[in-house]
């Protein structure tokens, strides 16, 4: 096997893992964007306390399966805390305030996170100790395969939410038409408060099954949020698909950037993409919202 070949699907292996954890972040920026047009950047914030929470949870001697499940729930519940506190309030606000007051939140969450844990870079264990596989003579670190597995798992599950339950239809209902799904009995206020619990719920996962690769500090959520943002924007703002494609792709070209060019660059390559996009195609690669029937 040419040693190219090899390095090229080894970046790959890369990109992929760590643009699910984009795609995820993406899709909790859909979320919230389809019911509300608000963009919400604390959603990084999420990222950030799902890995915090369960090193902290972890370390704390609970079982691994309570840790995680306490790193999603709290997340989750500060997502409605900050629903309703912040948004709410003030949902009529023009978009300019609103970025600003999640910009404010996403300040607030990182320095409490500071000063009521700690400034250290922490790390998880890999979910299991298989050995690695070898996939054409590249290597796939068994925790990647974790993180694939994980996300086409929530991806299938929204999939099924949004087309097959009355709630998922209700959210689509709002995103469509605000004013007409109030007309018909929908809670676009609940319907909002739903959304960020799901989009935290997503962020703070995303923070668990990345952690063990990447470590996790109090200020890892800044980039990782904007990442997922610039994925949203890429594969068009408010379409889920598009989100996951998003995802995939600024993690496989962020990937591929600090391998064949230099890692002083990785972050940059995000930005860079983004500028093509909304000068190329602004709806992005599958346009913004999607319409359809509910």
């Amino acid at each position: 096997m040419l040693p190219e070949f090899l390095q090229f699907l080894q970046f790959l292996f890369s990109g992929l893992t760590v643009g699910a954890t984009y795609a995820l972040s993406a899709l909790g920026f859909n979320l919230i964007y389809n019911a509300s047009n608000v963009i919400n950047f604390a959603q990084g914030e999420f990222i950030m306390l799902g890995g915090m929470l369960a090193v902290f949870f972890t370390e704390a001697g609970l079982h691994w399966s309570l840790a995680f499940a306490l790193a999603v729930i709290i997340p989750t519940l500060i997502g409605i805390l900050i629903e309703k506190l912040t948004i709410e309030p003030v949902k009529n606000a023009d978009t300019v305030t609103l970025i600003i007051i999640t910009i404010g939140v996403s300040l607030v969450i990182r320095g409490l996170v500071q000063v009521g844990l700690d400034k250290n870079v922490h790390s998880l264990p890999p979910f299991s100790d298989h050995a690695p596989i070898s996939i054409l003579g590249a290597t796939l670190v068994i925790q990647s395969v974790w993180v694939l597995l994980i996300t086409a798992v929530v991806v299938l599950l929204l999939w099924f939410f949004f087309s097959r339950t009355l709630a998922g239809k209700a959210i689509l209902a709002t995103a469509y038409n605000q004013v007409a799904s109030l007309l018909v009995g929908i809670s676009t206020s609940r319907v909002l408060m739903v959304s960020f619990a799901m989009a935290a719920a997503l962020g703070a996962l995303g923070g668990i099954i990345i952690t063990p690769i990447t470590l996790t500090s109090y200020d890892v959520g800044i980039m990782l949020g904007l990442k997922g943002f610039v994925a949203a924007v890429v594969g068009g703002l408010g379409n889920g698909l598009g989100a996951v494609l998003g995802g995939l792709l600024v993690g496989i070209l962020e990937a591929m950037g600090a391998g064949y060019i230099s890692s002083a660059y990785k972050d940059a390559i995000p930005f860079v993409l983004i500028l093509l996009i909304l000068f190329v195609r602004p709806q992005g690669l599958l346009s913004g919202r999607s319409t359809e029937r509910v």
